[in-house]
């Protein structure tokens, strides 16, 4: 358990600058302590790529740069700060405690991250080291929630109570300890501990240049894939059988980030590594993560992923090396049907008879903003009726072990306060996610969670002039092709080209399992719903009951293969359909 990294095998191109800057970081710390400790405004050079490793991002006001330029200031430094709460499980203090943080530090905001996480934004730097101080001191952490190591580790929030989703959160919750970061840089910054000397030693798995790059793992059930485990680096999929969990399909190389115009670079679906017990679940992510550690790309940062080693290497190759090294046995992955996805909106029962209720949180902005005071209800109901809290990767909340006679009240309390019940939302909003984009993330070339509101409410009112209102759809946003709000599996999805301008994607679906294609570039804003309103019409039309739009868009391709197998002309594909052919 406490090998040495192996020598980078890559050696022979040159490092990328974030690698220099993580191996002479002393461990994480570079020089983040002296700046904290000055009256400056904000971090430079290799301070900045260490910072998210603590799990914070120096960011700055987009909307005013050019402004403060053309003033002769300097930019408006903030940090967004990102919480890493295994499987999304807090309790009622807890939350009060990360909104009173939120209103004292940040922006007044909380956001719920697509990992299960929270993100406060708008913390200026004398308010940096307090923030993270008190997210401590609710026995939650920051570090590893950002960098070059295991990410937030993701399992199912729906509080069921029973055996299988009680040890997915066992999982995950002794994953992400066995992965997070040893160096004592954080308690040396943020806690005042006591400072020590770094040395390769302090990390003996990381070694002094951690990971090529971000790492992001999920334990999921094979009755409900709300973790979306195609996404991850590497996924833990519990097979259950009769109730209870026999071992873990595992699946190794998924990831939805890539680049405009780099016909190199992809967005990918984990794929089935093969079959392990349930007591050598971690030490097999584990394992993914040392070989990842050990021959992944350290020199070009866009090809620093898992799934690029692994098409590089190809699968065979890769379950070789996981195998060699692995001290217990490997057995075939368990075949599975198409995985069955829930939100857990609404009223659900849990196993010891209490209830709990799923809310709808758009693009997970908790605010009192927009017609609806969220968080204030939010406020209310966690004071009043103390229940757990559970994130879900669709970026909502889940207010959990309540007594039936509470439900009504909380539910008041939302409506109260402008916030509906997930049953009276489309389904177009229901399954909605955007990132936050502009006009704080440094990459965003294109607005998303600002605007996403008004591209749902035109989306809405067609589908309901086309009768399917409430048939399967997932829309999804993104100010740049990263990926964070996952748009590469969804039915339709926007990325930001530039500002104001989109590549529309469709062909996914609710089960995170089918990746997009590109089916019109470079679309405005504006143009987005007249762009799709062609297959809109032909889908509320054709469709089969119950088929989601990516299911009918699928399936007309298939058709369209089909012919073009059967007349030996090849039609064409989603990246250039001309409109016409969907009319």
């Amino acid at each position: 358990m406490s090998e040495q990294p192996a020598a980078p095998s890559r050696a022979q191109k040159p490092e990328s600058k974030v690698e220099v800057a993580k191996r002479r970081g002393r461990q994480l710390r570079g020089t983040i302590g002296e700046v904290l400790a000055s009256d400056r405004s904000h971090f430079s050079h290799d301070d900045v790529q260490l910072l998210k490793f603590h799990g914070t991002y120096q960011q700055d006001d987009r909307d005013t740069r050019r402004q403060r330029e053309t003033a002769g200031l300097e930019k408006a430094y903030s940090f967004m700060v990102r919480v890493a709460i295994p499987a999304g499980a807090l309790d009622a203090d807890q939350y009060l405690a990360l909104e009173s943080i939120a209103d004292r530090h940040a922006n007044g905001t909380l956001r719920v991250t697509t990992r299960q996480g929270f993100q406060f934004h708008g913390i200026l730097k004398g308010d940096l080291k307090a923030a993270i101080a008190e997210v401590n001191e609710e026995l939650l952490t920051t570090i590893s929630a950002c960098g070059d190591v295991q990410r937030n580790v993701m399992g199912c929030a729906a509080p069921l109570a029973d055996a299988d989703h009680a040890a997915v959160r066992a999982v995950a919750d002794a994953v992400a300890l066995e992965l997070r970061p040893a160096s004592k840089a954080y308690h040396e910054l943020w806690l005042d501990g006591e400072k020590v000397a770094s040395s390769q030693a302090e990390e003996p798995f990381y070694g002094s240049q951690y990971l090529p790059r971000k790492f992001k793992s999920a334990v999921g059930l094979s009755v409900d894939n709300c973790v979306d485990i195609h996404a991850q680096d590497v996924g833990l999929l519990a097979i259950v059988e009769q109730g209870r969990i026999r071992g873990f399909n595992l699946l190794v190389g998924g990831g939805l980030g890539m680049t405009h115009n780099k016909g190199d670079t992809m967005a990918a679906l984990a794929e089935p590594l093969g079959f392990v017990a349930t007591e050598h679940a971690v030490e097999s992510v584990r394992l993914v993560a040392a070989i990842f550690r050990d021959h992944g790309e350290r020199a070009d940062r866009r090809h620093a992923r898992l799934k690029y080693l692994i098409a590089e290497w190809g699968m065979p190759k890769f379950r070789d090396e996981f195998v060699r090294r692995a001290t217990f046995d490997v057995l075939p992955p368990v075949p599975l049907p198409p995985l069955p996805f829930h939100d857990h909106l609404g009223r659900h029962r849990q196993a010891d008879g209490r209830w709990f209720y799923g809310v709808f949180i758009q693009s997970g902005r908790i605010a009192d903003q927009d017609g609806s005071r969220l968080k204030t209800a939010l406020h209310e109901i966690v004071a009043r009726f103390r229940p757990g809290i559970r994130l879900s990767a669709q970026q909502n909340l889940l207010l959990t072990d309540l007594d039936a006679a509470s439900l009504d009240a909380v539910e008041q309390i939302l409506r109260d306060h402008g916030t509906a019940p997930a049953t009276e939302l489309s389904a177009a909003r229901r399954f909605s996610m955007a990132c936050p984009a502009l006009p704080t993330c440094g990459l965003a070339v294109a607005e998303s969670e600002r605007v996403i509101p008004e591209v749902l409410n035109r989306f809405e009112a067609e589908l309901e002039s086309l009768g399917v209102r409430n048939a399967p759809l997932t829309i999804r946003m993104t100010g740049c092709p990263n990926g964070c709000a996952r748009p590469y599996t969804a039915d339709l999805a926007f990325v930001g080209r530039s500002l104001n301008l989109y590549n529309v994607y469709v062909g996914g679906g609710l089960a995170g399992d089918r990746l997009v294609d590109l089916y019109r570039a470079d679309v405005t804003t504006e143009e987005l719903l007249p762009a799709l309103r062609p297959l809109l019409a032909r889908w509320a039309a054709e469709r089969h009951d119950g088929e989601g739009l990516g299911d009918f868009y699928q399936r007309l391709m298939g058709i369209r293969a089909r012919r073009a197998a059967l007349t030996g002309r090849e039609e064409p594909t989603a990246e250039r359909v001309p409109m016409g052919v969907l009319q």
